[in-house]
């Protein structure tokens, strides 16, 4: 019998093989020399497991709790743009794996799927994530279509005043085909996505036109007149923003560096998790996006203290491989890998990992990027 791929490497060959390089450079590409986006799988090579033993894990659960929802496994698939770039199915098929691994979804703003018809196919948690954009009547007819499509947290992207210089993008002459578009926005609204010359980019055309760069701490209250939802800010990566995120309101956090795909040089994601987990308040759920590619990952993530992980790049290799089944095939490794780690370790749950499960690796060269066949 065919054997399956055993780790999400073995996905991730099946889908650069089957993708056109521009779509596979836009979704694997980060910023400038790229960094930051090695950095990002680097960090989790600093740790070693300190395993217990003679600890029961006859029964080891995976399952979590994220701003009052129960979760299978703490894991969000991170919001990304236009998933129909890789499956006709997009946002949806995504959102019918993430119902049946118990994941949240989170749908970004450029979804290549309406909200209404997204939320129809999720069965479990479902956020919206949203840039602020320069017409904030298109921010806040969003929000209300979200309240009414039953979405639950709102998750603002922080950390994208601008877009980074992504040089993949640049020498592809990256835009958004024509045929797939960010439905839940007025086309006059995302015409510049649409449109790249040579050494140009849509995506970040559009960025510098549609983007506000002026967004400060005190705009949050804007959006808080606009909804009850939990709001989360995604791209926090200092103790020093962490703690005005909690001020200002902020109901949970996420630990980002956007993939890599911003700053580069900035901090592995990893690397800023704990000063950030430290400076807020125990109860401030704060979240880890970036690098994470396998269990392993997400209990070190854990440890450090993190509530739940974002997955982004793994899900878009597993929709394109295979549509819902596709991106099922990621999470089931993902929740496999987690519960086979807390096992070993002697954790058998999420909530029984802390500082005391890690080490610093006591040895040189450790490479992160291996993942096995």
């Amino acid at each position: 019998m065919p054997v399956g791929p055993l780790t999400s490497a073995g996905i991730e060959r099946a889908a650069r093989a089957q993708l056109p390089p521009e779509i596979w450079d836009f979704i694997e590409g980060g910023s400038e020399a790229e960094r930051t986006l090695a950095g990002n799988r680097e960090m989790f090579g600093r740790y070693a497991l300190r395993p217990r033993t003679l600890v029961d894990v006859s029964a080891c659960s995976t399952g979590t709790t994220l701003l009052g929802a129960e979760l299978g496994l703490p894991v969000g698939i991170a919001p990304m743009a236009y998933h129909r770039l890789v499956h006709p199915d997009g946002e949806t098929a995504t959102a019918r794996a993430a119902g049946r691994a118990g994941a949240l979804l989170v749908a970004g703003i450029f979804a290549s799927r309406t909200l209404e018809a997204i939320a129809a196919e999720a069965a479990g948690p479902l956020w919206l994530q949203l840039y602020w954009l320069r017409r904030r009547d298109a921010l806040a007819a969003l929000v209300e279509r979200a309240e009414a499509a039953g979405f639950s947290a709102l998750m603002l992207t922080v950390d994208a005043p601008r877009i980074g210089r992504r040089l993949r993008d640049l020498r592809n002459g990256f835009a958004v085909p024509p045929e797939i578009r960010a439905v839940n926005l007025d086309p006059e609204l995302m015409a510049a996505s649409h449109q790249a010359g040579a050494g140009s980019s849509g995506i970040a055309e559009h960025a510098l036109e549609q983007f506000d760069p002026s967004l400060t701490w005190a705009d949050l209250a804007w959006l808080r007149e606009r909804t009850g939802l939990p709001l989360v800010l995604k791209g926090i990566l200092t103790a020093e923003d962490a703690r005005l995120a909690a001020e200002h309101g902020a109901d949970a956090v996420v630990v980002s560096n956007h993939g890599g795909r911003q700053l580069d040089g900035a901090l592995p994601a990893l690397a800023a998790l704990p000063d950030v987990a430290e400076a807020v308040p125990p109860d401030l759920p704060v979240l880890l996006d970036g690098g994470v590619r396998t269990g392993t990952d997400i209990a070190v993530a854990l440890a450090l203290g993190a509530r739940a992980v974002l997955v982004g790049r793994p899900v878009l290799w597993g929709l394109a491989t295979g549509g819902a089944d596709g991106v099922a095939d990621v999470l089931g490794l993902l929740r496999a890998e987690l519960e086979h780690t807390l096992a070993l370790l002697g954790r058998p749950t999420p909530a029984d990992l802390d500082r005391t499960a890690l080490a610093p690796w006591p040895l040189p060269g450790p490479d992160a990027g291996v993942r096995g066949p």
